[in-house]
């Protein structure tokens, strides 16, 4: 009986030994590499914010109108239709950047990769808390360890704490500049594995955010530090961005879609008004003339429009332009350009935060965007229509970032919250009350998956109001 018991406590053990070995599969590796997992998200995270910027992004911010599916547009913002819902997409992102940076503190190995991760990090938490304001951060990207009721961090520590935005871009660049390895960054299609070239995004990410959070707390020292060390994007050729092409798979995603999605976006009043009055010949690059025009001319429709209601004609009004469909060679995946950089020097220089000469960088800006959006910039552009000293100087700063900003996911709303420019339109059929939406409303899983934490969080907004502003939201 002894014996029995004996040999079926070693069977036992050798079958749990063994066990682990025998349903591992020997083709499937246990853990990702970094350099796959960062092209995944950069391609990812730049892919689909691009479109969310078209559909949705352009909305908000009155670049496009959305003829119908359009509650969105009608700011009914918690019903996202052929877009608007950006969460689960930064989301996805954050927590497969998060397995990079836990990679590369673990294993000497993968420590280059620490300074990118870092960065990506930061860019991509702040477009996350300036669409939601207060959103799972600490807790919210944890991966194996994920924490699935995460907590709901506060703005400004999310921008201000430890290993919070600022942190993380400070930490990248020190990251960068002291590695002292061999090994090449892969998987980097930003930038082809150039750390400098990182570098040079994270400073021009200190002044992007600097400038975001400049209305609620004193960032002028700063700020004239990293102009006085320079080493931020200054060309377009430095700039933070990928190429679409014109083919599948890696082409924009309008132009994979059946033809009546693409059609159902059209110029917005705004934007036409906007570009018509500066005599700006973007609009023939970022728009078509409308069927029915005789001579070649543009036409935009008021945001908002009650489908049920007004029987809109397509032929009407511009559709957008071939580089959104046909040519999408000439688009990029927008993270951070040069001409971004010079706008927000040019504002911080005119609002006093540092010695700069704003009319220069304006210039610089204005230069730069045209060529980026490969149109011709007219000799008298910046001596007439366009020109710094043409009224109010710093509407229009923000309003030529506003305009190159079109394919830049849900920047240029971000900006008209933070700046007031350019003014934008009470819409045709408002579902808000005729008010401008300030924050994007947290999607309807939260509160059913994450209820004790988003009760807490949706209290602090009014309900989880769109009307609640962020906390960097005050006037300048």
């Amino acid at each position: 009986m002894n014996l029995i018991l004996v040999f079926a406590l070693v069977f036992a053990s050798s079958c749990t030994k063994d066990f682990e070995e025998i349903n591992t599969n020997p083709n499937q590796p246990v853990a990702v590499q970094p350099s796959l997992l960062l092209r995944q998200v950069i391609y990812d995270y730049g892919e689909q914010m691009s479109y969310e910027g078209f559909t949705a992004g352009d909305l908000l911010g009155q670049y496009r109108t959305a003829l119908d599916f359009n509650l969105f547009d009608r700011h009914d913002l918690k019903s996202p239709q052929l877009g608007g819902n950006p969460w689960p997409i930064l989301y996805t992102n954050l927590r497969d950047n998060e397995e990079i940076l836990r990679l590369s503190l673990e294993n000497p190995t993968f420590e280059v990769y620490e300074g990118p991760a870092r960065i990506l990090k930061a860019y991509m938490a702040g477009a996350l808390t300036d669409m939601f304001g207060d959103v799972p951060y600490s807790e919210g990207f944890q991966g194996k360890t994920e924490t699935v009721t995460p907590v709901y961090d506060n703005q400004e520590l999310i921008y201000n704490g430890e290993e919070g935005i600022f942190d993380n871009l400070e930490k990248g660049i020190n990251a960068i500049e002291n590695y002292a390895g061999t090994i090449p960054l892969e998987g980097d299609i930003l930038f082809e594995g150039d750390l400098q070239a990182w570098v040079r995004f994270a400073k021009s990410l200190q002044i992007k955010f600097l400038m975001r959070t400049s209305n609620v707390q004193d960032n002028a020292a700063a700020l004239q530090s990293l102009v006085d060390e320079g080493g931020f994007i200054t060309a377009n050729s430095q700039n933070a961005a990928f190429d679409f092409n014109d083919g599948e798979p890696n082409n924009f995603r309008l132009a994979r879609l059946r033809i009546g999605d693409f059609n159902n976006f059209v110029l917005s009043e705004t934007m036409d008004e906007i570009l018509t009055d500066l005599n700006d010949p973007r609009i023939s690059t970022l728009f078509r003339p409308f069927s029915n025009s005789t001579s070649g001319e543009y036409n935009g429709l008021l945001n908002g429009v009650d489908a049920t209601q007004n029987a809109v004609v397509l032929a009407d009004f511009s559709l957008a332009g071939t580089s959104f469909r046909e040519a999408t060679s000439a688009l990029d995946a927008n993270f951070m350009t040069s001409w971004e950089t010079h706008f927000l020097l040019a504002e911080a220089a005119e609002r006093g935060f540092i010695t700069a000469n704003a009319q220069t960088l304006y210039e610089t800006g204005v230069t730069q965007a045209f060529e980026y959006w490969n149109t011709a910039l007219p000799a008298t552009y910046l001596s007439a229509e366009g020109a710094f000293t043409n009224g109010d100087a710093l509407k229009n700063i923000i309003t030529q970032k506003w305009i190159a900003n079109i394919i830049n996911g849900y920047e240029g709303w971000i900006e008209y919250r933070r700046t007031g420019f350019p003014q934008l339109k009470t819409i045709s059929a408002s579902l808000n009350n005729d008010l401008l939406p300030v924050r994007m409303p947290y999607p309807a899983e939260e509160q059913a998956l994450n209820a004790v934490n988003y009760e807490v969080a949706a209290a602090r907004t009014d309900g989880n109001s769109i009307n609640s502003p962020v906390w960097w939201d005050e006037a300048p």
